[in-house]
């Protein structure tokens, strides 16, 4: 078949970290692919080498199909989203899409997808049967400040698939979709498939298309035909180590509730985010937050972190105090160790794990001032227990998805508080990493830990969750105690 990538002696590095060297492949027309492989192995350079988005030493040269009516570009579509204001700032703060007055600062999904398609000389009309089938037609009018990780997401891959590129590559498809959206998600690249679309995904997800035909990973630097993904290599099973002996501290909690939430409704001029939302959090509680994209998980937990600027003047208790009684947000966040996807993403650019760790204590996004010395203990035994010693002076975003996310689980727990938020901390990790995180998190939970978990994944769950709440449509659909055989 003829060829439609050519790889030969291709060699890339940042700095002086090499990452790809002297590596040749085939692509051939039809193939099908999935390139997975361990964590920090190269898929993600590889494949934005492939699209042109990376320079390094060697060829790598596209043939397109000539004869066909797909256009002759390759679309990349990374896995995570970046947008800009209406100024082409990317300089958004951490809190700033629960401020509805800096909301306009954007454009809105409809004005963006609109904008795209004049621009990608696309039809509108040609995509709205699949905007509904993602369940993305009720966020049209939204700015795109205010979409949840998942969302974001499903604006990435509709533009992306929108195009119908001869070849298209995908890192990590699946990231943030709930259930429903990645069934969707699988039935739309099966029709692209048929139409002549050449698919590579950059995932360890088995499920996948019916249409993938061919499973390769990256293996120090070379291509390895695989069989299936359970041939895959995975990171090793981590040693198991003590856990620091100042997690294993009871935090004083003299109230019996970490949150009491009555009634509560969000709105956004007429869109209720919201609807009369009750939820009570007793402490040592384990809670699983589930629900669809877009159905309020994030403003509820906006709400409990207190980010959220309409929290005051509803019926919200936290730590035993109303809200407004008197506490101050840094009252709140010093009470709660949290990760999420977007905290994630608007985290200092600049910060090393170190610094990571450190900023911890301060509740601030990159920013500390100077660690008293049981502080710098306490970093570095964090830092010894998840094996990121020897990444302390590297910048966080240069270290594979895996280590940035044990590094924000350390910062999360530095000052050992009361409440643990984990908003999708497994995003992108493969099952032996994932497995990792939630034995860490069921082995801090023994130790008076609240526990509020969000998680789409059934397989990717810790076992100490005992409740669930699940939400639809800003709704309440279910709450269940004493939850068992979640996995």
């Amino acid at each position: 078949m003829p060829v439609t990538v050519h790889i030969r002696d291709f060699s890339l590095a940042y700095g002086r970290h090499s990452v790809l060297q002297d590596l040749s492949w085939t692509i051939a027309k039809g193939e099908q692919l999935v390139l997975a492989g361990k964590s920090g192995s190269g898929k993600t350079s590889l494949a934005k080498a492939i699209a042109g988005l990376v320079k390094g030493t060697g060829q790598v040269e596209i043939n397109y199909d000539l004869s066909s009516s797909l256009a002759q570009k390759t679309v990349y579509i990374a896995n995570w989203y970046q947008f800009t204001d209406l100024e082409g700032d990317r300089n958004f703060y951490y809190q700033q899409r629960y401020n509805r007055h800096q909301g306009h600062d954007t454009l809105t999904v409809h004005a963006e997808l609109m904008h795209f398609a004049e621009k990608e000389g696309l039809d509108f009309s040609a995509i709205q049967e699949k905007i509904k089938a993602f369940g993305f037609e009720n966020v049209q009018q939204s700015q795109l400040i205010e979409l949840s990780s998942g969302e974001h997401k499903k604006l990435q891959l509709v533009k992306g698939l929108w195009q119908k590129p001869q070849l298209l590559i995908i890192d990590e498809p699946y990231t943030g979709l709930d259930t429903g959206s990645r069934a969707v998600l699988n039935e739309w690249l099966d029709e692209l498939i048929v139409e002549g679309v050449q698919l590579l995904l950059i995932t360890n997800d088995k499920q996948l298309p019916h249409g993938i035909n061919s499973i390769v990973q990256l293996v120090d630097g070379r291509i390895e035909k695989a069989d299936s993904l359970d041939e895959v290599l995975q990171d090793a099973q981590r040693v198991k180590k003590p856990l620091p002996s100042f997690l294993k501290a009871i935090p004083e909690t003299p109230y019996s509730h970490i949150a009491e939430l009555k009634d509560i409704v969000i709105r956004y001029g007429e869109k209720e985010v919201l609807k009369k939302v009750s939820w009570s959090v007793k402490v040592g509680e384990k809670w699983l937050l589930q629900g669809p994209n877009g159905s309020g998980k994030s403003t509820l937990l906006s709400l409990i972190n207190g980010d959220h600027p309409q929290s005051y003047g509803l019926s919200i208790s936290l730590f035993g105090n109303p809200r407004g009684s008197g506490e101050s947000i840094w009252d709140i966040k010093e009470k709660i160790g949290m990760i999420s996807p977007e905290m994630h993403w608007y985290f200092d650019q600049q910060a090393t794990v170190w610094h990571t760790l450190a900023s911890g204590f301060y509740d601030s996004i990159g920013w500390f001032i100077d660690v008293k010395f049981q502080e710098k203990k306490q970093i570095e035994e964090l830092m010894d227990f998840f094996d990121l010693t020897e990444h302390k002076d590297q910048l966080l975003h240069t270290l594979p998805l895996g280590k940035q996310r044990l590094a924000m689980l350390a910062r999360s727990i530095i000052k050992n508080p009361p409440l643990l938020v984990l908003d999708e901390p497994c995003q992108g990790l493969d099952t032996t990493q994932a497995k990792y995180f939630n034995d860490v998190v069921d082995e801090l939970c023994q130790y008076g830990k609240t526990l509020i978990y969000v998680g789409h994944y059934e397989s990717q769950l810790p076992n100490c969750i005992e409740h669930r709440i699940v939400l639809e449509r800003g709704e309440v659909k279910a709450i269940e105690h004493k939850v068992e055989n979640v996995l």
